[in-house]
């Protein structure tokens, strides 16, 4: 089952760079927020004909959980916003490695601190070396998405003399 739902993860990742790259077309067209608005829009008619088909009963309704508990949806919002801003501005591999990181590094220490009722993953060396190993990846992919500088015109006119 693990595996599974690692390979579903893996999906979910791939949806969300096809997600990026779709809106920041779309932002870049008719605006950042509508564009959001759009995936907010369209999410939330899927999600209630999931609900409505698919979702079993559960002993308690949103109104009933902890307040705090609630606040998780409105994170799905600066995500979708920064995302439509930074693919057109730096790609979909850069943004999506940048969100990653991030994701890596916050979703580590909620592990390792058992923040927001979760259980408690303690620290590793491995772990530590995979947030240097994306660290590193996201240099990597920053340097190369870097225009290369044209040459000046003093190395131009040099270059002609030959």
């Amino acid at each position: 089952m693990t595996i599974i739902m690692i390979i579903l993860a893996v999906i979910g990742g791939a949806m969300l760079s096809i997600q990026a790259a779709i809106n920041g077309q779309l932002g870049s067209q008719v605006g950042v927020f509508k564009s959001a608005f759009l995936t907010f829009s369209i999410g939330a008619l899927v999600t209630a004909l999931l609900i409505f088909f698919f979702e079993p009963k559960h002993a308690l309704t949103l109104m009933d959980v902890p307040k705090w508990q609630l606040l998780g949806a409105m994170f799905g919002v600066p995500y979708i916003v920064i995302m439509v801003l930074a693919v057109q501005r730096i790609g979909a591999a850069l943004a999506t490695v940048a969100v990653i990181f991030g994701q890596l590094t916050m979703s580590m220490l909620i592990d390792n601190f058992g923040w927001l009722g979760n259980t408690s993953i303690p620290f590793s060396i491995n772990r530590l070396a995979a947030i240097i190993c994306l660290g590193i990846a996201l240099f990597f992919i920053y340097s190369s998405s870097q225009p290369k500088t044209a040459p000046s015109k003093k190395r131009l006119r040099q270059a002609e003399k030959f």
